[in-house]
């Protein structure tokens, strides 16, 4: 069975067109994919409020991840298969944009470290983001 339908077997998804053909894309791209993106390079098969209920729906079972990038865009990126569950969904990692490419990734192994707060308050999500050079663009 292909990986993207696999993960929505997993994540008890319906396997739509739709829904396959934006799953392909996270995971052919490695960086994160804005609803912009992803009409660009799915092409017209499908429009613009499917696309958005499609990222929802992933977004809240697990699979995707929500990021505000640096310019105020909203990106989606797929969530590590062992960080991310359909009953426990974070991110806690650095999320990095590149001023050359304007892509930006997931930087899995960079931890937000704990930090604590005076009595009564309670984080919900935390979001840790850097900009500058990804590695790609800076051996170009």
């Amino acid at each position: 069975m292909e990986k993207a339908q696999q993960l929505l077997l997993d994540y008890g998804l319906r396997k739509t067109g739709c829904r396959q053909e934006v799953l392909r894309q996270f995971l052919h791209n490695g960086h994160a994919l804005s609803h912009a993106d992803l009409e660009r390079l799915i092409g017209d098969r499908y429009d613009r409020v499917t696309i958005y209920r499609t990222l929802y729906s992933f977004e809240g079972k697990g699979l995707i991840h929500s990021i505000n990038d640096v310019s105020g865009a909203v990106k989606f990126a797929l969530c590590q298969e062992e960080s991310c569950s359909r009953q426990h969904h974070h991110d806690n990692h650095v999320h990095f944009s590149c001023t050359a490419c304007s892509q930006t990734f997931c930087l899995n192994e960079v931890h937000i470290p704990p930090i604590s707060l005076p009595q009564g308050y309670q984080v919900e999500r935390m979001h840790f983001s850097a900009e500058g050079i990804c590695k790609d663009c800076s051996t170009r």
